[in-house]
């Protein structure tokens, strides 16, 4: 069979463009003036483009959207949305009533003359599939990666008219939208960390599964979302706070997980420099904890989420196997604030082995050097040894002498702690024997996890979990 060729970019803006029954509008903050321009270049565009406009003077801008504490930002891109919208529909009643609207609108900083900021911007669309049917929105930030002010354009172009081609002829499937949106855009060029989309159409859609496609397709490596379900773009969430990160499968989540992260949070708040009122607390999962058998498992994927957002937890997904690429990414968002990083002492081993680094020139010096900036440090929580089963922590360690000196330094330096406040009780429970248990259908695991979490695990039936019938 011969491979199926893909649109173009004009071709996709001139089949939008030659459906009678599609009709919208386009407002584009900044440098985001080539979307519109693609559909004025592609032909046929005036039965479908009511106006395009840019309010590029922030005077103006504040004119007709209000002010907002910044003019890139996601507040600024729902209130465009929902302006254009409006006003399209209010002026156009009877048009309103024959054809499909939408208002695509975009808020972006490119790159400046001089380089040296980061190409981000917020982009989104409401639209309908029918005439007059509620509508529904698609909410997404992008970074551009392009060198140059007009590649970062071009990108943004081609991007904004995959979305509006996608939102109406990808709309069936995720997997085939997220293939039209990132089309002939390279992850290289443009990076989509948060893409929400909401609506009538839309209602079966669980935005932190697309959460999850972003960094299993490589769209990006990092996105998160919160205790509402809500997709959270990171470094909105995460701006100038103190940042606290445990690192796990938490498959499931057990008493012991709770111990390690409200004992960590005291040795976190205790810090000078950290103020209680300023931290971020996030739980993260790797895609490596996330893999069973060389796959995902999505519900599996959502059980996890479910269980940690129902303890109040915000939940970041993420591609970082390595510790030091973790802190990399979280650094500049945090700005100078401390980032904290509670880990089981057993995970300390892993840190601390050379093999692990044979990808980088320094190896494991060039690591630690990346991933222990001025403001990191570990919060290291004891563990039972396997052997004796005494308890297992930084005093008595076992890792290779020449390393020795090493922990050491990290120690005096006070870029790692041990977390001396914690149940002793506690640390003979482990995650995989709680799911073999919850598995082979025995009632004990239950005293090794939160009542919250036994709840959740029994009405919803996760991880294998099944009720037992009653005979009457």
């Amino acid at each position: 069979m011969p491979a199926t060729r893909h649109l173009t970019t004009e071709e996709k803006a001139l089949k939008i463009n030659l459906q009678s029954d599609i009709y919208g509008c386009f407002a584009e903050i900044g440098a985001g003036q080539e979307v519109a321009a693609n559909f004025f270049k592609a032909g046929g565009s005036s039965g479908t483009i009511a106006f395009s406009h840019s309010a590029y003077d922030m005077k103006v801008s504040d004119s007709m959207y209000g002010k907002t504490k910044r003019y890139v930002c996601e507040e600024r891109l729902q209130i465009m949305l929902n302006t254009e919208f409006t006003n399209l529909k209010e002026t156009l009643p009877n048009k309103y009533k024959e054809s499909k609207f939408f208002a695509f609108c975009n808020t972006v900083e490119s790159l400046n003359y001089h380089k040296t900021n980061q190409g981000k911007g917020w982009v989104g669309i409401r639209f309908q599939l029918k005439p007059e049917a509620e509508p529904n929105t698609v909410v997404l930030h992008v970074k551009m990666h392009d060198n140059s002010h007009k590649g970062q354009q071009e990108a943004l172009g081609i991007l904004g008219v995959n979305l509006i081609h996608s939102c109406y002829h990808s709309n069936n499937d995720i997997d085939e939208f997220l293939d039209g949106l990132t089309k002939r855009i390279p992850r290289d060029r443009i990076e989509i960390d948060m893409l929400s989309i909401t609506g009538p159409d839309f209602s079966n859609i669980d935005n932190r599964v697309i959460a999850l496609n972003l960094v299993k397709r490589g769209i990006t490596d990092a996105t998160m979302f919160d205790l509402a379900q809500n997709v959270l773009q990171p470094t909105n969430a995460l701006y100038k706070k103190n940042i606290l990160l445990t690192r796990g499968r938490f498959r499931p989540v057990t008493k012991v997980h709770i111990d390690m992260i409200e004992n960590g949070r005291k040795a976190f708040s205790n810090e000078n420099e950290v103020k209680e009122d300023n931290v971020a607390v996030v739980f993260e999962l790797t895609l490596k904890d996330l893999t069973a058998d060389g796959k995902i498992s999505v519900q599996d994927f959502l059980d996890r989420a479910d269980l940690l957002s129902s303890l109040g937890y915000t939940v970041m997904v993420s591609n970082y196997l390595k510790h030091y690429k973790m802190v990399e990414y979280l650094a500049p968002i945090s700005r100078g604030n401390l980032i904290g990083v509670i880990l089981g002492v057993y995970n300390l081993n892993t840190i601390f082995d050379e093999r692990y680094y044979d990808n980088l020139p320094g190896g494991l010096l060039e690591a630690f050097g990346r991933g222990f900036g001025p403001n990191m440090k570990l919060y290291v929580y004891p563990a039972l040894n396997v052997e004796d089963g005494e308890i297992y922590d930084l005093d008595n360690i076992e890792i290779a002498p020449n390393l020795k000196g090493l922990l050491q330094y990290m120690r005096e330096n006070d870029k790692m702690k041990a977390i001396e406040e914690f149940d002793p009780k506690l640390l003979h429970i482990m995650s995989d024997d709680v799911l073999s248990k919850i598995r082979a259908g025995a009632s004990s695991w239950e005293e090794d996890v939160p009542e919250s979490v036994a709840k959740a695990i029994k009405a919803f039936e996760l991880f294998g979990y099944h009720k037992k019938e009653v005979n009457i």
